[in-house]
């Protein structure tokens, strides 16, 4: 049960699994509806619905979980549902319809960024480690029990693209453990620590201004995480100016643009990237975007796209 391409990694690996108790067959891919998409607006299949009409599997796309849906479910008389990214919320008559139950794959290192943004959100709040947890699914949002966790760093330059890769690709050796140990009963899970738990909401274009006031560290981490959705940007004058990738300025650097007038400023620009003032420490964006082009990196960008030293960005 899934909708989001985070999820084809896994696919993939119990699609080609032949030997071993890991996965006998896939009986059938629940997914999201198909929705309008870009600019056309043209009615499109999501990537789980294209990967799995490609391996003639049976795709179902209920629009609500309905009685007819869970009848559905019941009637693949699966041992399993795997649920990752699926953006339904499941009753508990769905959990229980496999023989063995529905267990679910996070994005965090549970109780940590619990909610609908994790990846991002760990991105955004500077955390150099994140994970996937395999869990039970209860009523109480991503407060299940946990089986196991496999942990993947995040580099300084990893945007939420990148580390949204890195946990794709951490799924195959999470269930490559544990699947067998579900299915010989030897799978143990483990209470969360509630009192630790942390939140995430769901992300809006509104979250990703950008307040020069703040420190260059935490507006970094800021541009990385929420790419490339919902993107970081700021104005110079009527355009926006989309940001994609960003890190601070060596010390070097930052005591050569001491003469910065106010947080917002621009400095000028290194090999690297566009330098703006900021309320502690200098900002290096490495990759710009102007409406209707496409994301550069900064020298390209600049070349076309000069933003002079003494701009100074707004939103």
């Amino acid at each position: 049960m899934g909708s989001d391409p985070i999820a084809l990694p896994l696919l993939n690996w119990l699609w080609e699994s032949t030997e071993g108790p890991a996965v006998a067959q896939i009986v059938g891919v629940f997914t999201q509806p198909d929705r309008p998409v870009g600019r056309g607006q043209k009615i499109t299949a999501n990537a789980i619905k294209q990967w799995a009409l490609a391996r003639g599997l049976p795709v179902y796309q209920p629009e609500t979980l309905d009685t007819f849906a869970l009848d559905t479910l019941a009637s693949l008389r699966a041992d399993l549902s795997l649920v990752m990214a699926y953006g339904h919320i499941l009753r508990d008559e769905f959990i229980a319809a496999p023989r063995l139950g529905t267990l679910n794959l996070h994005a965090s290192i549970l109780p940590a960024y619990r909610g609908a943004s994790p990846i991002q959100m760990a991105v955004a709040n500077g955390e150099t480690e994140t994970g996937l947890s395999l869990m039970r699914i209860v009523r109480e949002l991503d407060a299940g029990a946990v089986a196991d966790v496999e942990r993947v760093p995040i580099a300084p330059l990893d945007t939420a693209l990148e580390v949204e890769a890195k946990l794709a690709a951490a799924c195959v050796p999470l269930l490559a453990r544990n699947l067998p140990k579900l299915a010989r009963g030897e799978l143990v899970f483990h209470e969360q620590d509630h009192a630790r738990a942390t939140f995430c909401r769901r992300l809006e274009k509104s979250d990703g201004v950008l307040d020069f006031t703040r420190p260059a560290a935490e507006l970094a981490a800021r541009i990385n995480g929420l790419f490339p959705w919902p993107a970081c940007s700021f104005q110079v004058g009527e355009k926006s100016i989309k940001c994609g990738l960003a890190d601070v300025a060596p010390s070097a650097v930052a005591s050569v643009a001491a003469h910065a007038t106010g947080p917002g400023t621009v400095l000028g620009a290194d090999a690297e990237g566009l330098l703006i003032s900021t309320g502690e420490g200098i900002l290096r964006v490495r990759r710009l975007q102007r409406p209707g082009g496409q994301m550069l990196p900064a020298a390209d960008f600049l070349r076309g796209n000069p933003i002079l030293a003494g701009t100074v960005c707004g939103q």
